[in-house]
């Protein structure tokens, strides 16, 4: 039988939101590295395991806005090294599964279903007038942003401190995949909807 990392069963996962289901691939994978197969198609990235995806969103080189004032870079720290990234998220499935007693895969889904924004908005020029609307983001879209802000939240809570990208991630996801407020992903999505609600 396949596992992830010859750890994590696919086996039994749940989806509780059947529009992200086709968009969140647990294709059987030991080591999720398929060296960008996918992305040279239209929605490859559908077909792509989303460990793989959550991978490759940490290997950014910070933040490119501010936050608290700053702007976090990572100084090349994880740019280009895949591998050093699958062991810091192998380094956070270990302390969820620890945490939480579960599949650190079914968290990981969880985690996702909750940080993916329903509504955003855009702007729109009618008669020399701009003004915004609220509009539905597509279920590809929603889980390319949760997995980004999951990913962008761990690297904020390890940045200038003594916690590790693996254990700032495990946080994240875990914080997450239970709904709290004190997750950053979800507060981005919250946010995200309330200024759609109030363009509608």
């Amino acid at each position: 039988m396949v596992k992830l990392f010859n750890k994590w069963d696919y086996e039994g996962l749940v989806f509780s939101d059947p529009s992200l289901e086709a968009y969140i691939s647990v294709s059987p994978v030991v080591v999720p590295h398929q060296f960008g197969r996918a992305g040279k198609k239209q929605f490859g990235k559908r077909k792509m395991n989303i460990v793989e995806r959550l991978v490759n969103s940490l290997m950014r080189g910070g933040t490119g806005e501010k936050v608290a004032g700053k702007v976090i870079r990572t100084k090349g720290a994880m740019q280009g090294k895949k591998m050093r990234a699958m062991g810091l998220v192998d380094e956070a499935f270990e302390i969820i599964n620890r945490e939480t007693k579960e599949n650190p895969i079914q968290v990981l889904i969880k985690a996702i279903e909750s940080a993916a924004p329903r509504e955003d908005i855009t702007r729109i020029e009618f008669g020399g007038v701009s003004y915004q609307v609220s509009v539905d983001i597509s279920a590809q879209r929603r889980v390319d942003l949760a997995i980004r802000n999951l990913a962008h939240a761990a690297i904020m809570g390890s940045f200038g401190k003594n916690t590790s990208l693996g254990k700032s991630l495990a946080k994240e996801i875990i914080l997450a995949a239970k709904l709290d407020q004190n997750s950053y992903a979800v507060k981005k999505k919250d946010e995200k909807e309330r200024i759609a609600r109030s363009a509608r």
